[in-house]
């Protein structure tokens, strides 16, 4: 089943908000001296919407964008645009793109802007880090930071204590091209997911349960199985290995993901199977459970009770 693309979308902005913190620590560990991070962040979404560059360009390119407003030590405000290219392909106007952005922002609110790409695809060490013109005497110089995810081996990824680098190992599994039957690769996939669900689970400690929770979802849903039949097993075993302690949080977000799916599938299935799933493993309510799946109430009250009578 071919995932719809603004599933990668409701991921990769919900992740963001949760780790935007880290990210900003992974990318530059002394940031907090310029930065007051205490103060959290400001998320504008509302203002971007309307600054696309190229709002009426088809690309197979998924891109989300978050405006943030930080806060510096003095205690003034400053804005950073985050840009994240999801599969990306090696734009040749990817450059001119993110100048666009910063003109447009500096021009409307009048407030600097420093920019971070962040770039999931396979070629990204392609892709240009600055954007230069010239005419005659005119030199314009536009530089932004990126972070590829490439760059990062495993191992370095593993022992680190920053949540971000878990969300850039789960990135790297999505890029992860294997050969053989559907079942094959659900078994390759299976174990590679498996192997980051007990890394997750070491690193609770140091992450957090919220944090925790954020990239477990992310991992569920950003690397996806053939099979329904994996993606039951997963589930399990994640519930066993973290003891069906922690995972309450994951489901209720998987619900959300599922629903959007659901609803652009339109696969009854699917849903019949999700509602099982919400029934066996949470106590949610059927109001509940009806809620998150976009089902009738009486539609999880049947399954129900069918699982009553076995």
């Amino acid at each position: 089943m071919k995932k719809p693309k603004a599933k990668y979308d409701i991921l990769w902005k919900g992740m963001i908000e949760n780790v935007m913190e880290d990210l900003l620590l992974f990318i530059d560990p002394d940031i907090g001296k310029e930065l007051d991070l205490g103060r959290g962040f400001e998320f504008l979404d509302k203002e971007l919407a309307e600054m696309y560059p190229e709002p009426e360009k088809p690309s197979n390119t998924r891109i989300v964008d978050k405006l943030v407003k930080v806060f510096l030590r003095d205690g003034s405000e400053r804005w950073m645009l985050l840009h994240v290219e999801v599969q990306g392909n090696n734009d040749k106007n990817f450059a001119r793109r993110m100048f666009e952005y910063f003109i447009r922002l500096a021009s409307k609110y009048g407030h600097p802007v420093a920019a971070i790409a962040v770039l999931t695809g396979k070629v990204c060490k392609e892709m240009p880090t600055v954007y230069e013109d010239r005419c005659l005497w005119m030199r314009a110089r536009y530089e932004y930071k990126t972070l590829c995810i490439t760059d990062y081996p495993d191992e370095m990824l593993k022992a680190s204590t920053n949540p971000f680098a878990a969300v850039i190992m789960v990135a790297k599994e999505g890029l992860l091209k294997t050969k053989g039957t559907d079942e094959e690769k659900d078994n390759l996939l299976l174990e590679q997911k498996l192997l980051m669900v007990r890394l997750l689970k070491e690193k609770m400690v140091a992450f957090g349960k919220k944090k925790t929770e954020a990239i477990l979802s992310f991992l569920n849903n950003y690397v996806v199985f053939k099979k329904s039949e994996t993606k039951r097993k997963f589930m399990t075993k994640t519930d066993e290995i973290f003891e069906k302690k922690n995972t309450m949080g994951v489901i209720e977000q998987w619900a959300e993901i599922k629903h959007q799916e659901g609803r652009e599938e339109g696969r009854e299935e699917e849903k019949q199977e999700f509602v099982r799933s919400l029934l066996a493993k949470t106590e949610f309510s059927p109001e509940k459970i009806a809620e998150l799946v976009g089902v009738p109430i009486a539609f999880v009250k049947k399954i129900k009770k069918s699982l009553s009578a076995k």
